[in-house]
């Protein structure tokens, strides 16, 4: 099973203490974020990882060579000259996902306990061309479902009331609201929606909502999820308290 993490980001919410050093090797209890999202991918079953890095790469790279990649195959897609977001991250990494199978996407500033090889396997049995794991967790910001087939159909901001894309109108009695995980499940299948204008630095969010009529992306609802984001200093504490 193949899956990407996400470690380019320039961890600007965590300075200063990524002014030395890159978000993917800042530490929860003693262990950088980027050695917890891949011994999580490996203990699910995922054997091919690639990484894309931009912020202080070359320590990435080091730290990776250091530990012998976690005895899994490891690839670097390299950003360092254009950081690319999420959307343009991922079609840069396109030749590594060739053939038909699906790989899971994980930020490497999330931690969670979600078993993501359940989420895996829910995809490969959908029809989806993205399953995007989703909670009730309270945020400002959320996705919204179609009720009648659980497909991805819109985006609001709770406390501004804007809504995404263009023209969508958000109905309580059709939609359901749910908070993005930034932990998700493409198919190659998704790479033919992103032709076209969809070329150099782009948001994977954005990119979904804006093809959510065309792409099937649907959601994969995780029951009494702990997840937290530590790209924040002071989620750092709640994290090693959580995960200890």
């Amino acid at each position: 099973m193949k899956a990407m993490i996400f470690a380019a980001g320039l961890g600007t919410r965590l300075k200063p203490l990524t002014d030395r050093i890159p978000k993917a090797l800042v530490p929860v209890n003693g262990i950088p974020m980027l050695q917890h999202v891949i011994l999580k991918l490996k203990q699910a079953g995922f054997t091919e990882i690639v990484i894309n890095i931009h912020h202080f790469g070359e320590q990435i790279i080091s730290f990776l060579q250091a530990h012998q990649n976690f005895g899994i195959t490891v690839r670097i897609s390299d950003e360092r000259e254009e950081l690319l977001d999420t959307g343009g991250g991922i079609k840069k990494a396109i030749p590594f996902f060739s053939g038909n199978e699906p790989f899971l996407v994980h930020n490497v500033d999330i931690l969670s306990d979600t078993d993501l090889k359940a989420l895996y396997d829910y995809h490969r049995q959908s029809t989806n061309d993205a399953t995007l794991l989703v909670s009730q967790r309270e945020t400002s910001r959320y996705l919204l479902f179609d009720k009648d087939n659980a497909r991805l159909c819109g985006w609001i901001n709770k406390q501004t009331l804007q809504t995404k894309p263009n023209g969508f109108a958000y109905h309580p009695e059709q939609h359901e609201a749910y908070a993005f995980s930034g932990i998700h499940v493409i198919s190659p299948s998704l790479f033919r929606y992103m032709d076209g204008h969809w070329t150099g630095k782009f948001s994977i969010t954005d990119f979904y909502l804006q093809t959510c009529k065309e792409a099937r992306i649907g959601g994969y609802i995780a029951q009494n999820l702990h997840l937290i984001d530590i790209g924040k200093p002071e989620t750092l504490a709640q994290a090693e308290k959580l995960f200890e």
